[in-house]
């Protein structure tokens, strides 16, 4: 349970900045080397090479080696601990919202001329 807690946060806490979420996006799209991505962004190489190392960290990304290049991959395994994640709280609202759906067709209906 805490390595599962030690990793959301880390995917979270990832997810927390929008470079990164934008390199996610652009991962999602299509395989790029850490150059193309850094060549998307108006900041040096070794700030979005940090990015991509803290989404490493969190596991969301891999990078493999293609010659001298490196190229970004998203990763399955931790967006689907983070998705598991917040299925449990889709489930409570999605339950929540069924409970008031049934309450309020229980009260009389207003759209009559006021007394």
């Amino acid at each position: 349970m805490v390595e599962r807690v030690a990793d959301l946060d880390l995917v979270f806490g990832s997810l927390a900045h929008p470079v990164r979420r934008d390199i996610l996006r652009r991962g999602a799209r299509e395989r790029l080397t850490v150059g193309e991505m850094a060549r998307s962004y108006d900041l040096s190489f070794a700030a979005v090479s940090k990015h991509i190392k803290i989404l490493e960290r969190a596991r969301l990304v891999t990078k493999r080696r293609r010659g001298r290049e490196q190229v970004v991959e998203l990763s399955r395994d931790a967006f689907i601990g983070a998705a598991d994640y917040l299925k449990e709280y889709e489930q409570l609202w999605n339950s929540r919202f069924d409970r008031l759906e049934r309450y309020l067709a229980v009260l009389p209906k207003w759209g009559g001329k006021p007394d």
